[in-house]
C-alpha cells in the first residue's frame, strides 16, 4: 500500500464544493485522507482502509456528519483600534441618524482611524488574532485582511505590517491574506484634500506597499462619503501597475457607478447592509442566475459589520439575498477562494490543501436555519486539528 495517511476523517457526508455555484457535491458515507499537509485520498468509506495506510494516522469518526472544506472569508477589515466610538455610532444609526450623516460629522471611518493611529501595534495585532480566532471558531481557515484605517502613507503601511505579524502570529491555524485598502476615505488632515490623497495614494503609497510585497490586493471605496468610481479607477490602476489586482467596495451605500468598474477591472466584493440599517441588499440571486460567481464574507469591520459571526452571514445570504443554503456554502468555500484567486482551498480533493470542517449537522440548510450558531465541531488547517468544540455543539443534530 503505496499511501500512507496521516490523518483520516470517515462517515463523512462529504461536501467537496467544486461542482458549481449551485451543488456543494455531496458524498454520502464516504473518507477523506489527509498525508502532510493536503488532502491525499477521497471515497468511500468501505474502501478506505483497503487503499490507504491507515496504521500511523488519526482517526476522526463524523457519524454522518457534513465534513467541507474550511471557510473562505474573502474581505474583512481585521485591524483596527477600537475607542468605542463607533459602538456609540450604532446607538445613533438604531434612532434613526444615517451613515452618511454620522460620516460628514465627523465619525465613521474617520472615527476609527483617529482610534487606530492612538494604538500600538501589539494592541492592534492583538485584537486582530482575537477576532481571526472568532472566525476559526466558526471554520474560517483562510482570511483576508485589509488595511484602511491609517489614512496616511506611513500608517497604511504600518498596518499592513501589522497584517504581516498577524499572519505570523497565526501560522499554522489560518491562511491570511492581505489587501492595501488605499482609498477608504479622504484624511482630515490631506493637503488638496481629496484629491491630494489620491495622488498620494498613486504616488507614494502604491508604490511603498508593492516594494515591501506588503498585499496582494489593492482596494478602493466607493460612497457618497468616501470616493468616486474615477478617483477609485486611478488608485486601482495604479494598484494593477504595480503588480497588485484590484477589488472594490462597490455601492455599499448607493448606485455610484463602482458596480460597473468593478466588472470591468475584473474585481467584486460583496456590501455590508444589516448593521447600517441598509434596505438594499445585494442581489445574490440575480447575479448566481446570470452566471456571476459569488462570495460570501463577513466583512468584519467596526462600522458597518462588527461582527464575526458565520452563521448570520451565511442565513443573511438565504433570507435577504436569495441563495439557497447549498449556494451560501459554496460561496463561503469555493467562492471565496475564487475571490482571492487561491486555487488550493475552498475544495476538497486531492491534491488540495487539507483544511476541513466537521460540522454538528448534515447538511448546509441546518447552518442556514439554526441562526446565529457556531455548528463547527472540528477544524482542521493544514492537516493539524487547530479547533475543537465541546461535543453539545451537536447536541440537536445527530445522534
Amino acid at each position: 500500500m503505496d499511501l500512507a495517511a496521516d490523518l483520516v476523517v470517515r462517515r463523512a457526508r462529504v461536501a467537496t464544493c467544486d461542482r458549481g455555484a449551485s451543488d456543494p457535491g455531496y458524498l454520502e458515507d464516504h473518507a477523506v485522507a489527509v498525508a502532510g499537509d493536503a488532502i491525499a485520498w477521497i471515497g468511500p468509506d468501505a474502501r478506505v482502509e483497503e487503499e490507504v495506510d491507515l496504521a500511523g494516522a488519526r482517526a476522526i469518526d463524523a457519524r454522518g456528519r457534513l465534513v467541507t472544506p474550511g471557510l473562505v472569508d474573502a474581505h474583512t477589515h481585521l485591524v483596527f483600534g477600537d475607542d468605542g466610538a463607533r459602538a456609540a455610532e450604532f446607538a445613533s444609526l438604531a434612532a434613526g441618524r444615517s451613515y452618511e450623516e454620522i460620516a460628514r460629522a465627523g465619525g465613521g471611518i474617520l472615527a476609527t482611524a483617529r482610534a487606530t493611529r492612538a494604538a500600538d501595534d501589539e494592541a492592534l495585532l492583538w485584537a486582530a488574532a482575537a477576532r481571526a480566532r472568532r472566525l476559526l471558531a466558526w471554520g474560517v481557515t483562510t482570511v483576508e485582511v485589509k488595511s484602511g484605517y491609517g489614512l496616511e502613507v506611513e500608517a497604511e503601511v504600518r498596518l499592513l505590517r501589522v497584517v504581516r505579524e498577524l499572519a505570523r502570529a497565526l501560522r499554522g491555524e489560518m491562511t491570511v491574506v492581505p489587501t492595501l485598502l488605499a482609498a477608504h476615505a479622504a484624511p482630515e488632515e490631506a493637503q488638496g484634500g481629496r484629491e491630494g490623497w489620491i495622488r498620494r495614494a498613486c504616488d507614494a503609497l502604491v508604490p511603498a506597499v508593492a516594494a515591501e510585497g506588503l498585499a496582494a490586493f489593492c482596494d478602493a471605496f466607493v460612497a457618497p462619503t468616501a470616493f468616486t468610481a474615477a478617483e477609485a479607477r486611478r488608485v486601482l490602476e495604479a494598484g494593477r501597475a504595480h503588480g497588485l489586482v484590484p477589488r472594490l467596495h462597490a455601492d455599499q451605500l448607493g448606485d455610484g457607478g463602482a458596480a460597473a468598474l468593478a466588472a470591468e477591472l475584473g474585481a467584486l466584493l460583496p456590501a455590508s447592509t444589516l448593521l447600517a440599517r441598509g434596505t438594499r441588499y445585494a442581489p445574490g440571486r440575480r447575479l448566481l442566475d446570470a452566471g456571476v460567481r459569488v462570495a460570501l464574507a463577513t466583512n468584519v469591520n467596526p462600522g458597518t459589520s462588527m461582527s464575526e459571526n458565520v452563521g448570520l452571514t451565511l442565513s443573511l445570504a438565504c433570507v435577504a439575498l436569495g441563495l439557497t443554503p447549498d449556494e451560501a456554502l459554496v460561496a463561503f468555500t469555493d467562492g471565496g477562494a475564487r475571490a482571492l484567486r487561491l486555487a488550493d482551498v475552498g475544495r476538497i480533493a486531492p491534491g488540495a490543501g487539507a483544511d476541513l470542517v466537521v460540522w454538528g449537522a448534515r447538511g448546509a440548510d441546518h447552518l442556514c436555519w439554526h441562526a446565529g450558531v457556531s455548528h463547527a465541531l472540528l477544524v482542521v488547517k493544514a492537516g493539524r486539528v487547530v479547533h475543537q468544540a465541546e461535543a453539545w455543539t451537536a447536541a440537536d443534530c445527530v445522534a
